[in-house]
């Protein structure tokens, strides 16, 4: 997974980046559940490195650092760590955006519907992010 290093690489940037992923994703469902899938699933991962950022997860960080970029590894270890500070839904959210990368989108078994019953899932993700990060101004 690319990660993108130097200034854009912020908690802000990165809400900003979810927002439009998740934006996209609803607007394709009906239309393409394949991209829908990848696009819902970007949103999600964009909170997860924005919100290891916000909550200055080092050890994550350090090894994203080291790797130049972002792996599973890092994606589960900083979703592990999240949930435990802002609740296990969290986890379950990023299993649902999980599911839709893999089964969406590798493999393109998700219908439309497959897709819409995890939408809330993301959602709600990402609009935490926003709450999160709107109490840090």
């Amino acid at each position: 997974m690319e990660e993108r290093l130097g200034l854009e690489d912020t908690t802000e940037n990165r809400l900003e980046e979810a927002l439009r992923y998740l934006e996209e994703g609803k607007a394709l469902i009906n239309k393409d559940p394949v991209q829908a899938s990848e696009k819902l699933y970007k949103a999600a991962e964009e909170v997860v490195k924005a919100l290891a950022h916000h909550f200055n997860l080092e050890d994550v960080l350090k090894r994203v650092r080291s790797r130049g970029g972002w792996t599973v590894a890092e994606l589960e270890k900083a979703v592990e760590i999240i949930s435990e500070r802002i609740g296990e839904w969290f986890r379950r959210s990023w299993d649902a955006a999980w599911a839709l990368h893999v089964w969406g989108f590798h493999e393109a078994k998700f219908d439309s519907q497959a897709v819409k019953v995890r939408v809330a899932d993301i959602e709600k993700m990402v609009l935490e992010m926003q709450r999160i990060v709107g109490e840090r101004k």
